[in-house]
């Protein structure tokens, strides 16, 4: 069952497979695409899973692996 915590990996796993750097909606797509059935079996993660990937990557922000964009989130070196 995925957790709030897997967000980070599947973001930093989208964003990879997206060049590096991609819009929100790009990303949330590569993740339902690539984990929906975990998504589905995550009881309340699923109806929250876009809300609570905007936390994630301010969390991967302040880790300094993730940089907020206009209208895209792009990788750091950090």
């Amino acid at each position: 069952m995925a957790n709030k915590q897997d967000l980070q990996e599947w973001i930093t796993a989208a964003l990879k497979a997206l060049g590096g750097e991609a819009h929100l909606t790009r990303i949330a797509q590569h993740i339902w695409e690539n984990h929906e059935a975990e998504l589905r079996r995550s009881g309340d993660l699923f109806f929250t899973w876009q809300y609570d990937m905007r936390w994630q990557a301010q969390r991967l922000k302040d880790a300094g692996k993730l940089e907020k964009l206009s209208r895209s989130w792009r990788l750091t070196d950090g």
